[in-house]
């Protein structure tokens, strides 16, 4: 750990009264000094370079594979919050609701762990799709203090809603994809999911 030189503030005002200012180094003369005093009133300030839009350069394919997958992800989000945002569900409740239609019965934690949400964030969309009537509790037959999840009739209807608008989405991202290329995505998507 880096610790920092104790203060002198004595000394250093004292410096600061007997320090002479120092003198402005003049350019030098000749040929290679009009040059450079040429150049830096041609060009004052080194331009700003702005990022590329996505799809070229590094946001592109000449991008690292985790940067491109996670820009991905985000224009994939965004796309389904403003599509699911219609209907008055979040991206997080649309997970929730899916995996608990896939795999019924699951506690909050195993929820938290498929869904790849936090198990504090969990927590408020259960009970606000239990409020609202998309899923109802029932205890663990041996854990009694476990509850399993189940989804109801009314956020079975609520999902599927929630399915078209990203059936939508999924149409988009699949746009110009063979099945067999889909087919292969898919296989490396989730191998990625699995062996990092």
């Amino acid at each position: 750990m880096l610790r920092k030189a104790p203060r002198n503030t004595a000394a250093r005002s004292q410096n600061v009264s007997t320090k002479k200012p120092q003198a402005r180094q003049k350019p030098t003369a000749g040929k290679a000094g009009r040059r450079s005093r040429q150049k830096s009133a041609e060009n004052p300030a080194p331009l700003m370079l702005r990022p590329p839009p996505p799809g070229e350069g590094k946001r592109g394919e000449q991008g690292y594979l985790a940067y491109l997958l996670r820009q991905a992800q985000g224009a994939t989000r965004l796309a389904m919050e403003r599509s699911l945002a219609e209907l008055g569900v979040t991206s997080p409740q649309f997970v929730v609701l899916t995996m608990l239609r896939a795999y019924p019965g699951l506690s909050g934690a195993e929820l938290a762990r498929v869904a790849m949400l936090t198990p504090q964030t969990v927590g408020v969309i259960i009970r606000n799709l239990e409020r609202d009537g998309a899923i109802k509790k029932t205890p663990h037959p041996v854990h009694g203090r476990v509850l399993q999840w189940t989804v109801t009739r009314r956020g079975a209807a609520l999902l599927d809603k929630c399915r078209r608008h990203a059936q939508a989405i999924e149409r988009r991202l699949a746009a110009g994809l063979s099945a067999n290329a889909q087919r292969l995505i898919r296989r490396w998507l989730a191998r990625i999911a699995a062996d990092l």
